[in-house]
């Protein structure tokens, strides 16, 4: 008797699994940024996204958008003890870089205390500075540009 529950149980629950998991095959159509590439399948990665070459600016998108960085910046090292982004775009450095010197409230402080350096919230450049690239949007949108602010 004890065997037979053991196996009835048993059974019970592979067709639970088996429920479940056809349950999950149907998702509503939901599909992810990978498609329908699954999980365990071998996939390429993408070819790196070409980054244009110094050029001079970038248009911003919308109002207080951080400018977009105009220069490749793979192997940059950005942590706690250097930011390379400082050797060239510091109040010290950038005339002589020719490059855009970083914001004086990149100096301020959350409660708007002006510091002699840069402020340690302000520190990760690529918190927010993002190199401008070739790059298809992940998903289809309808957002729009800001217009010029009239003179």
């Amino acid at each position: 008797m004890k065997k037979r529950l053991t196996i009835v149980a048993f059974v019970s629950f592979l067709a639970s699994i088996i429920t479940f998991n056809s349950a999950l095959a149907d998702i509503g159509g939901v599909q992810s940024l990978r498609g329908s590439q699954e999980l365990d399948a071998d996939n390429t990665a993408e070819s790196l996204k070409r980054i244009p070459r110094d050029r001079e600016t970038f248009e911003r998108d919308y109002l207080h958008q951080p400018p977009l960085i105009p220069h490749q910046i793979r192997g940059y090292k950005v942590d706690l003890n250097s930011n390379k982004c400082l050797s060239c775009h510091s109040w010290q450095n950038y005339k002589k870089a020719g490059a855009t010197k970083i914001s004086l409230t990149h100096f301020e402080t959350r409660d708007g205390q002006q510091l002699s350096d840069v402020s340690p919230r302000r520190y990760f450049c690529n918190q927010c500075h993002v190199p401008q690239a070739d790059a298809k949007p992940l998903v289809d949108n309808s957002f729009n540009s800001v217009k010029p602010l009239a003179n």
